[in-house]
């Protein structure tokens, strides 16, 4: 395992995004960028970042503006919207790998919100290949049951409620994940009320699901909480032009034990969901 360096990548809005770098010790020509789930800190991501670059990848990972290394004032005093971290965030991460190694080919592996942000970043021209792992719609109605309740109550009271009496979501009191930004739980909160989500405030053609036309993997799990089978065919069937390779992943069929919202990052998953990413990512980049 090698110590990946810190850097702080100065976006477009002005404001800096910690990034972490995990350099091959013989490199292969290829980059990955991660893009975390909603408050979740890149750090979840390091044993996967440790075991691409291992193979040769230069693989990045950072933190949204407002969370973790990229929190650089008191939360409350940031404005930064769920648009942001898909339009000058994550964007600015792939500007800053490409400039970094031109001649890579880059490939952006995202975790749940990562892949919803896709919409918005504009330099998507520059990924040559995306996977992304439980990446949906956070419309309340693609759950049944318990879980459909629970997500109703997140965004119709939860939210709602604490966002103004802290000036920011307090997710981590909460006993959630990280604590989140007043304006991107607004704007986040406001498409999970509705069917089509992102859409209900910006238009198919306003957004980067038809420019993307290039391979993705799109993955979901059994039992995942945070992104039922249908919340994933959602957000999958936006990008009508990208070359689609789509597994519901069955852990019985694959010998594996559940693997949940959080699972596939964990190292127990080695020989068999990074490999079987591996193999992906060498086949389509």
């Amino acid at each position: 395992m090698t110590l990946p360096i810190t850097h702080y990548v100065k976006t477009k809005l002005g404001h800096e995004i910690g990034v972490k770098i995990f350099k091959p010790i013989t490199p292969i020509d290829k980059s990955i960028i991660i893009s975390s789930a909603t408050g979740v800190l890149q750090r979840y991501y390091s044993k996967f970042a440790n075991h691409f670059s291992s193979l040769g990848y230069t693989v990045y990972t950072f933190d949204y503006y407002g969370i973790g290394e990229s929190k650089r004032k008191p939360l409350k005093e940031i404005d930064t919207d769920l648009k942001s971290w898909g339009e000058n965030d994550q964007a600015a991460v792939v500007d800053y790998a490409k400039l970094k190694h031109p001649y890579d080919k880059l490939i952006l592996v995202t975790h749940s919100i990562g892949g919803q942000i896709l919409s918005f970043n504009k330099s998507l021209d520059k990924v040559d290949a995306i996977v992304t792992v439980a990446s949906q719609s956070g419309y309340w109605k693609h759950w049944k049951g318990f879980e459909r309740f629970k997500l109703y109550v997140f965004w119709n009271a939860l939210i709602p409620v604490f966002t103004p009496i802290f000036g920011y979501f307090p997710a981590k009191k909460l006993g959630l994940f990280e604590s989140l930004p007043k304006n991107m739980v607004k704007q986040w909160s406001a498409w999970g009320k509705k069917p089509d989500y992102i859409l209900s405030e910006l238009k198919h053609e306003n957004t980067m699901f038809a420019v993307y036309d290039k391979p993705m993997l799109i993955l979901s799990v059994p039992k995942d909480e945070y992104a039922s089978k249908s919340a994933v065919d959602w957000l999958a069937q936006q990008f009508i032009n990208a070359k689609i390779d789509r597994r519901h992943l069955v852990p019985e069929e694959l010998g594996i034990p559940n693997i949940g919202h959080f699972g596939f990052f964990r190292e127990a998953f080695k020989p068999s969901l990074w490999k079987m990413t591996e193999e992906w990512i060498e086949n389509h980049s």
